[in-house]
């Protein structure tokens, strides 16, 4: 099994940046795909961003130019950072790891984007 950490959400101002961590507590072999995800009360969980094994991203529209993924293979962790926060971006945060043979999440952190 892997445990799945996520750390940095919070309360930001629009406008306002955060970088989202998620740390796994080991090496994962054989991964598809690593992302992440979000959710707000009565809503679909969506995918914000994820990252492919040959270095390709994908990014929902509605942070595309905003949002960055980035993984450091050494660290065993997936980072997520997102600039020009507004209020939409209100959401728990999950990460995310899809193998061929199984699927990992992480509890959730919450980002807050309120003045």
């Amino acid at each position: 099994q892997v445990q799945l950490v996520e750390s940095g959400g919070g309360l930001v101002h629009p406008g306002g940046s955060l970088r989202l961590s998620c740390v796994a507590s080991r090496e994962i072999i054989g991964w598809l795909t690593m992302g992440w995800y979000r959710q707000t009360p009565g809503k679909t969980r969506e995918l914000v961003a994820r990252l492919f094994p040959s270095g390709s991203t994908d990014y929902v529209d509605s942070v595309k130019d905003r949002v960055t993924i980035s993984r450091d293979t050494g660290k065993n962790t997936l980072y997520l950072q997102m600039n020009t926060l507004n209020p939409e971006d209100t959401a728990v945060y999950y990460c995310n790891v899809y193998t061929a043979a199984d699927e990992f999440w992480g509890q959730g952190t919450q980002v807050t984007v309120s003045s």
